[in-house]
């Protein structure tokens, strides 16, 4: 039984730079939604803040081995929520991907899925330790990702379903994946590129992959958002044009300025130097944390943080990607950035685990 847990032993840095971020969120969805129906936002995204530290204090008190030991029950729940959402789902624009509940209060059990299958995956793997890798054992953590995987991309939710995939690549890293079955899951996913363009993708997700290739073919259609984007990520320059100043993003060019493509709002108001500092605090809390998971105190312990790291920067790096032109539209959001309920709570909830994992290393 663990004793004297406590928050002299919290990662105060880390949470300093979390809080910078999300400060910084705040101004920023201000600034986007200043000129359109969306004002007020920011005050939204400063509630859920406020109700991410409360969580992530409470959830850095929990033992992250009481996680771990009811992690099969939290997957089971887990899929019975993507189900729920099949059938009591509420659609939008296309899409079913929430569960509303009395008050207007709207659920998306798909991004909470992320933090059973990092928890459920550091089990299976760190159970494994040791031992070399079996092709049953691979097939078994690709059961453990896909399934759900697939009930999101049933929604469809293309950008959710692709943040599963980094927890499994990293369980199967840190697990010790020998090279030449590595070698041979690379080729077997090369070769299902073709039938999951003509049986998985929807008519839109291949036309979003088209125009990331040709933007140009289609400015006004599939290509437009990936073209305002680019147009403002330029018309920033070195220092941005200022807050509330940016032409592509206060004339309401720049699609969901607020959302998906926040960073470009940011870059076009702040400029180059502006989003390097943010990307520059991005890589100190990646480091913080990479920190934590070396130092952790057991091995499950190390997989979970991270799985955190590898979902984090899966997110970072496909949203600023597809800002700028490298990556192409997939709606997935920027951690700590982009306003939203389910993301800025499921980041906080994450850190709370990590926390206790820090913690725990200096408890007797």
């Amino acid at each position: 039984m663990r004793r004297f847990l406590s928050f002299r032993d919290f990662d105060w840095m880390l949470l300093i730079l979390v809080m910078i971020l999300c400060v910084v969120s705040v101004f920023e969805i201000y600034s986007a939604t200043l000129h359109t129906k969306f004002v007020g936002f920011h005050k939204a995204q400063i509630l859920y803040v406020l109700a991410g530290l409360v969580i992530m204090f409470a959830i850095s008190l929990i033992d992250y081995h009481l996680l771990l030991e009811y992690a099969q029950w939290a997957y089971g729940v887990s899929i019975l929520a993507l189900l729920a959402v099949a059938v009591v789902g509420t659609k939008v624009m296309g899409a079913r991907r929430w569960i509303r509940f009395p008050g207007g209060i709207h659920f998306q059990p798909s991004e909470w899925v992320k933090l059973v299958l990092i928890v459920a995956v550091a089990r299976y793997f760190s159970s494994r330790a040791g031992k070399e890798l079996r092709w049953t054992d691979i097939f078994k953590a690709m059961a453990l990702v896909g399934v759900p995987m697939l009930l999101v991309l049933k929604q469809p939710d293309l950008g959710t379903a692709l943040t599963y995939s980094p927890i499994l690549l990293c369980g199967l890293f840190l697990g010790g994946l020998p090279l030449r079955k590595a070698a041979i899951l690379i080729f077997a996913a090369a070769l299902a590129i073709i039938p999951v363009w003509t049986k998985v993708l929807k008519p839109y997700q291949k036309q979003r992959l088209v125009s990331f290739i040709e933007p140009d073919a289609d400015p006004l259609g599939s290509g437009y958002q990936i073209r305002q984007s680019l147009i403002a990520v330029g018309s920033g320059g070195i220092w941005g044009k200022g807050a509330t100043k940016g032409t592509q993003t206060q004339g309401d060019f720049l699609p969901i300025p607020y959302t998906d493509f926040i960073f470009a709002a940011f870059c076009e108001e702040h400029g180059f130097v502006g989003a390097a500092v943010a990307l520059l605090i991005y890589f100190l809390i990646l480091m913080r944390l990479i920190q934590n998971a070396q130092t952790a105190a057991d091995l499950p312990g190390t997989f979970i943080v991270m799985g955190v790291v590898a979902v984090l920067i899966f997110q970072i790096a496909v949203n600023v990607g597809m800002v700028i032109g490298l990556m192409p539209v997939t709606g997935i959001p920027l951690p700590l950035m982009s306003y939203g309920g389910s993301s800025v709570l499921f980041t906080f909830l994450a850190l709370g685990i990590v926390m206790n994992v820090r913690m725990s290393r200096f408890v007797n």
